[in-house]
């Protein structure tokens, strides 16, 4: 290794981490512009994202999930074990095209569950695995190097990193599927017209650009690890 155990930070492959934090980057900004330029924009309609919560799973028979407000600053998400959609303080309270596109989004999530969409199931049941797993990549890809370049640890190390990268591509489809209901669902129960719509659309895109970011690097940081320490064996 050219720098020693350092090259493994400071090697050419780094380029391909600082690709996708550049990126991961790129679609964080994109996500926030739209959402605070929609989130000026409140919808003719005049629901709350509480509200459109609310009629989408009503209309869509889902009884046994609660809508809830989160404290200022916290994230939107749909908790399968709680089966409640939880809404930011910010999108639970406002009527803007933002609320509303983001909790029909999370209602989608709601209503794969209902149905058991099969691409959820699979990232639910690996979820936990895939967490421990590709926490410990790295400690146990170092370890095998402080062990001589001990291709077991390592192997193990890029299998176990490889786990978070499949969770990570299983996402998309599931994102990308809860968006499209959400868009059929504002038209068809009423909560966005067919003119704000498209609005709402660039809101939920843009969000998908930041999964589709976090997979690329994801994926571009277990190429490096590959080329790094992928079959390799210290020098005598």
């Amino acid at each position: 290794m050219p720098f020693g155990f350092y090259g493994f930070y400071f090697d050419p492959t780094y380029i391909l981490v600082l690709a996708g934090a550049i990126l991961c980057m790129w679609a964080s900004a994109r996500v926030n512009s739209a959402m605070n330029k929609y989130h000026k924009v409140k919808n003719y309609s005049g629901m709350t994202g509480a509200e459109a919560a609310a009629r989408i799973l009503q209309y869509q028979g889902i009884t046994d999930v609660q809508v809830e407000c989160l404290h200022q600053g916290q994230g939107d998400h749909y908790d399968p074990r709680s089966r409640k959609v939880r809404l930011s303080y910010e999108n639970y309270n406002s009527a803007s095209v933002t609320a509303v596109a983001v909790a029909a989004h999370e209602c989608g999530h709601a209503a794969q569950h209902h149905q058991e969409y099969g691409f959820l199931k699979l990232r639910s049941s690996l979820a936990p695995v895939a967490s421990i797993a590709s926490n410990l990549g790295f400690p146990i890809i170092i370890l095998g190097v402080i062990l001589g370049w001990n291709q077991l640890f390592i192997e193990i190390g890029i299998w176990a990193f490889s786990l978070g990268v499949l969770f990570q591509l299983i996402t998309l489809p599931v994102e990308f599927n809860a968006s499209r209901r959400a868009m059929q669902t504002v038209t068809q129960y009423g909560i966005l017209t067919e003119a704000e719509k498209d609005s709402g659309q660039k809101v939920l895109k843009a969000a998908a650009w930041t999964y589709v970011a976090a997979t690329a690097a994801a994926v571009l940081q277990l190429l490096r690890l590959v080329m790094l320490f992928g079959g390799r064996r210290r020098d005598d």
